[in-house]
């Protein structure tokens, strides 16, 4: 599976206006430093769903694509079989599709605390990091807050836990995200 035509709105200004209407403050002013940015989105305030972040996955198996699907707060998806004289009924879990999606700041956060869950299926983990470490040269402050549940929480709230949380890397990760704050 390969990623294609990544792209970020790159829309802090707008994000950061309505932050200032919101709390009656001049729209306009202020230095937007990294240090807000991951301020912001830790806080999961309501203005970082004004950021959107859009890519094309392609050659992902459709079955990964279904994962996706359950993500409808706050995206944009479709899914593109190639045009072929087959019943779409018929179509094969395994077949590779495109995968185009959008979503804005908050879905990402929320889309990550599953798909990056070692309980995840490793395809789906997989596509997902792909995006994430993507993300990193586009929108390094909201890759960093992009995290599995269990460091999301302090705590996995998985009924069979893979233990990750527990372990040094596990904890190690789960301070740094705390420190961010």
């Amino acid at each position: 599976m390969k990623l294609k035509h990544f792209r970020s709105t790159d829309n802090w200004d707008e994000v950061i206006k309505r932050g200032r209407t919101a709390i009656h403050k001049d729209r306009e002013g202020g230095e937007i430093t990294s240090a807000l940015k991951t301020k912001l989105l830790l806080a999961e305030h309501s203005i970082i769903r004004e950021l959107w972040i859009k890519w094309l996955w392609v050659e992902i198996p459709y079955w990964v694509t279904v994962h996706f699907k359950t993500h409808s707060l706050g995206t944009i998806q479709d899914t593109r079989t190639q045009r072929i004289k087959q019943n779409r009924g018929e179509e094969r879990q395994g077949a590779l599709v495109e995968h185009e999606m959008s979503a804005n700041a908050q879905a990402m956060i929320n889309i990550s605390r599953k798909r990056l869950c070692n309980r995840a299926a490793v395809k789906t983990k997989q596509a997902w990091s792909t995006v994430i470490n993507r993300l990193l040269a586009y929108e390094p402050e909201l890759a960093k807050v992009c995290v599995p549940e269990c460091v999301y929480r302090g705590f996995c709230p998985e009924t069979k836990c893979c233990g990750y949380i527990n372990t040094d890397m596990g904890e190690k990760e789960r301070e740094d995200y705390r420190v961010r704050g």
